[in-house]
């Protein structure tokens, strides 16, 4: 949704009808996932992908028609559908595309616009109507705004943010979608070492909010950034992690390779929801590292949690190979539900 602020809030100050085409359900080898979006407006111009070029002329010529009259549509697509090859879904799977019309300035819209401008996460829930839908915004302050829903319902759109996934729901006889518009994805990096200025690299090129945290001053402010951090942060993980929203959109790298650092983040961290945790060293310095958490009263349950040694194994030697390793297994973890 980030990336359509700018036209969508031109649509928004033009007062435009559009169609906002989303990815609701697969089935198969699908060739975009739950929740990709496509924007079109009146006039045919389009934002967006709901299927890497396959349907989106079908699609297209569906919202033209719909737009006028503001009327919800489901549309399916898929090899076995009599027109498969006009659309050209070809891949092998099929997709549920959920189409409604739009004006953006206008009810709960302005209000996720605002969400996702101000990096703050939200939960869109959709009633899979046909003729005209029903819409729901939850904040992350816990505003439910639009469409009232019930608590069975609310909970699990709710379960769907911890789990970082879209999804179809069904209650009563009602269809609906739960579509995430989460935060920036966290990067939290412990020790400011030289695999850290590749992986602040890797994190500011895939999107994360970067952040360096590493009490030691000279390290702080003797390593030289290629692409500079979110944030740059001298103290102690424990006396700031407590001010980072630990969830399952924080990722964290431990890199310091000095016990006192490295356990503090680990005591704050492990208990938390944080959705990935990994730990620089050899397998003989994880032995060594799970017996000083044992003693501090750390279950096994929780130590389990810790990748390591950090990154996924792809032989690397160098510091960019291993920060490459690294954001590849955080982007696997970040993606695995989708």
């Amino acid at each position: 949704m980030r990336e359509y602020i700018e036209k969508i809030k031109e649509w928004s100050a033009a007062h435009k009808i559009v169609a906002m085409a989303r990815v609701v359900q697969t089935w198969g080898s699908s060739p975009r996932p739950a929740g990709s979006l496509m924007f079109i407006d009146p006039e045919g111009n389009i934002s967006g992908s709901v299927s890497g070029g396959c349907v989106e002329g079908a699609v297209v010529k569906k919202a033209l028609e719909v737009i006028p009259t503001k009327t919800d549509v489901p549309l399916k697509y898929g090899v076995s559908d009599e027109d498969a090859w006009s659309v050209g879904l070809s891949c092998g799977g099929s997709i549920q595309v959920y189409l409604q019309t739009v004006d953006f300035s206008d009810g709960i819209w302005p209000e996720l616009i605002k969400s996702v401008e101000a990096n703050k996460s939200a939960i869109l829930v959709t009633s899979l109507d046909e003729g005209e839908s029903s819409n729901t915004l939850i904040l992350e302050d816990g505003q439910v705004l639009g469409e009232f829903l019930t608590d069975e319902i609310l909970n699990e759109a709710r379960d769907a943010y911890s789990k970082r996934i879209h999804k179809t729901f069904t209650h009563g006889d009602t269809h609906y979608f739960i579509q995430l518009f989460p935060r920036k994805s966290q990067l939290l990096i412990i020790g400011a070492a030289h695999i850290t200025v590749d992986l602040i690299t890797l994190g500011n090129m895939y999107d994360f909010d970067t952040v360096v945290i590493d009490p030691r001053g000279f390290f702080a402010d003797h390593t030289t950034f290629n692409d500079a951090p979110g944030h740059l942060i001298k103290a102690y993980p424990s006396e700031v992690l407590k001010d980072f929203t630990l969830d399952a959109y924080t990722f964290a790298a431990i890199l310091s390779h000095d016990p006192k650092i490295d356990d503090d983040a680990l005591q704050v961290l492990l208990p938390s929801e944080t959705a990935y945790i990994g730990a620089l060293g050899s397998r003989k310095t994880h032995e060594k590292r799970i017996r000083r958490l044992k003693d501090k009263g750390m279950s096994d349950e929780l130590i389990e949690k810790i990748h390591a040694p950090i990154g996924l194994p792809i032989h690397a030697k160098s510091a960019r190979e291993i920060a490459l390793s690294v954001m590849g297994q955080i982007i696997s973890e970040k993606n695995k539900y989708l």
